[in-house]
């Protein structure tokens, strides 16, 4: 409820304040919170209702849903964090075209590129793994659906299209989208070490060290386990899933704002509105009451 709190507040502030709406990192940061809240959505009801029933049952259809959208919003998250790195690369390593290229039209082309992109990635993994057949007691060692568990319930062999598409989307989501965040940021560093002064490098740094956070919480886990998922410890695996499916989405908030000065601006600014609103409504009360009374 924290995490769902937190994230909402992020697009309230945005979506509210004139200022910070028009700037290209709060656009990204707004819609990355509303992708948060889908994950938290995605896996936590679920977790939840598992936990307090006993007989925790869930339908082949639901399952697949739930493993679809579960990879799509991983997969779209890997490309938001691949714009806004893009975004901080040009607004440091190119201040001066930051404005034309980063307008806030081309800001919703990249979030709706991401938001597509994300959802067509895993289409045909997850249309070629629900047409397997599967042997056992179809009970899945976690607490989501998700690919590893759901492989260790198929008759094998594993078709090998599957394989080569799974490695595939692996290189190209996932691999390809650290790269270019990598590229990124390295090159971000190096501008500022050459050409900021040192109150300025202390500044800057800061900033992007809270980007490389997020990014370090969220591919660290997710790189060990879907480039070389049959290496790790089914619980090991499950608190992995559980630190970037409900604590990264909780953090992530508390590590983007907690020191930006802009948000806790735009947080004043929404109180001194509402304050003020509140004054007004007070007195037109008073006022009403006055005319009645005479």
């Amino acid at each position: 409820m924290l995490a769902m709190a937190e994230n909402i507040t992020i697009i309230i502030l945005v979506v509210l304040d004139t200022h910070l709406a028009r700037l290209p990192m709060y656009i990204f940061l707004s819609n990355f919170s509303w992708l948060e809240i889908c994950y938290l959505n995605t896996n936590i009801p679920q977790m939840l209702l598992d936990l307090a029933l006993s007989n925790k049952i869930i339908s082949f259809s639901s399952c697949f849903l739930q493993f679809y959208i579960f990879c799509s919003l991983g997969s779209t998250e890997c490309f938001f964090l691949s714009s806004m790195a893009l975004d901080r690369y040009l607004a440091i390593c190119h201040p001066l075209r930051y404005p034309q290229i980063m307008s806030p039209k081309f800001c919703y082309v990249l979030i709706t590129a991401s938001w597509v992109l994300g959802f067509l990635a895993y289409i045909v993994p997850v249309t070629l793994i629900s047409k397997m057949s599967f042997c056992g007691p179809n009970v899945i060692d976690h607490f989501l659906c998700d690919h590893g568990p759901i492989l260790a319930l198929a008759c094998p062999p594993i078709p090998k299209a599957l394989i080569i598409c799974q490695i595939f989307m692996d290189v190209v989501v996932i691999l390809g989208n650290i790269v270019f965040v990598v590229l990124s940021y390295g090159s971000v560093i190096v501008t500022l070490i050459k050409n900021s002064s040192k109150g300025n490098q202390v500044k800057s740094f800061s900033t992007i060290s809270f980007h490389l956070l997020v990014v370090t919480l969220f591919y660290g886990p997710l790189a060990g386990m879907y480039v070389n998922p049959g290496v790790a410890d089914p619980n090991v695996t499950k608190i992995v899933t559980l630190c970037y499916t409900a604590i990264t989405p909780f953090l992530n908030p508390m590590i983007y704002c907690l020191r930006n000065d802009q948000m806790k601006e735009a947080l004043l600014r929404l109180w001194r509105r509402k304050a003020v609103f509140l004054k007004s409504k007070m007195d037109s009360v008073k006022k009403r009451k006055g005319t009645g009374n005479m």
